[in-house]
């Protein structure tokens, strides 16, 4: 691998001479805040533990500090992009900072909500400075469409890195918590502060990292049972299951059989119960197998 040059990677004077040509102002609507210091990116980079073997996903590049990172390290970087204009910038930033290592990156020019397919080898790492009004959504979309992807590192806010990373029993663990571990083992990873974005976010941020599980949920339940358990669990969090889960199961009396057979309390709530006991919730369904099947 060629090494790049020192000056590679974007400092806060590049990033506002890249919007200035390209007419860019972060918006608020995509929850824009580009990172404006190599170190911080290095460090990402180092945290999620990319390898020079990985196969990376980015999702949200904007102008391409991240990236940059990515691509010292990686043997390839794909970034799914939805701006318009930055999409379309990208290739050249690569092009005219890291020449090397060009024909090592791909750019999808996508809402990565819809993307499905990836170009080149499968993903093995997802790295991102994820949007904060969707970084929920697109990070399981991600991890359910892409079950290569062995490593995740996302900066998101800080409330919602605590949830994604909250333990049963926490005021914060709710359906971001279950549902990322259904994928993976989630922790925190470590603070970012505001000085590092621009513009400066009101919201501190943090990392958290995500390891795929070697062995899925042991259940004989789908996925989509056992979410929407999950999802019925929380919808109303401060209820009992029984009265929680009534809707799902058709009654109370028929959420409490339900809870009973899985050897869970009809009088817990949600908040304390892993995954794999709302999964077993969801095995115990009257009538499950006659159901059809979620979409």
């Amino acid at each position: 691998m060629t090494s790049p040059t020192p000056d590679a990677l974007l400092g806060p004077a590049d990033i506002r001479e890249l919007a200035t040509t390209l007419g860019v102002r972060p918006t608020k609507q995509r929850g824009q805040n580009f990172v404006i210091d190599a170190n911080t990116v290095r460090r990402i980079v180092r945290t999620a533990q990319v390898r020079p073997d990985d196969v990376a996903v980015e999702v949200g590049p904007g102008l391409g500090s991240l990236t940059l990172a990515l691509l010292e390290v990686a043997d390839r970087v794909t970034a799914v992009e939805i701006d318009d204009v930055l999409a379309a910038a990208l290739p050249a930033t690569i092009t005219a900072r890291m020449p090397d290592r060009a024909d090592r990156f791909a750019l999808v020019h996508s809402d990565a909500m819809h993307v499905t397919e990836l170009p080149g080898p499968a993903p093995t790492a997802l790295v991102a400075n994820l949007p904060y009004n969707v970084a929920v959504p697109v990070l399981l979309h991600m991890l359910d469409t892409f079950p290569t992807i062995e490593r995740t590192l996302v900066m998101v806010q800080s409330e919602v890195a605590d949830r994604l990373a909250a333990d049963p029993g926490s005021k914060v663990y709710g359906v971001p918590s279950v549902k990322a571990n259904w994928y993976a083992e989630v922790k925190r990873a470590g603070a970012i502060g505001r000085n590092v974005f621009w513009p400066a976010p009101n919201v501190d941020s943090g990392l958290v990292s995500l390891v795929r599980r070697t062995e899925p949920v042991k259940t004989t339940a789908s996925k989509a049972e056992v979410f929407a358990v999950v999802d019925a669990a929380f919808a109303q969090r401060r209820k009992t299951l029984r009265a929680a889960l009534a809707g799902w199961a058709g009654s109370a009396a028929a959420a409490e059989t339900a809870l009973v057979a899985a050897g869970v309390s009809p009088q817990a709530r949600g908040e304390s119960l892993t995954v794999e006991e709302f999964a077993r919730i969801a095995e115990h369904k009257a009538n499950r197998h006659e159901e059809k099947e979620p979409a």
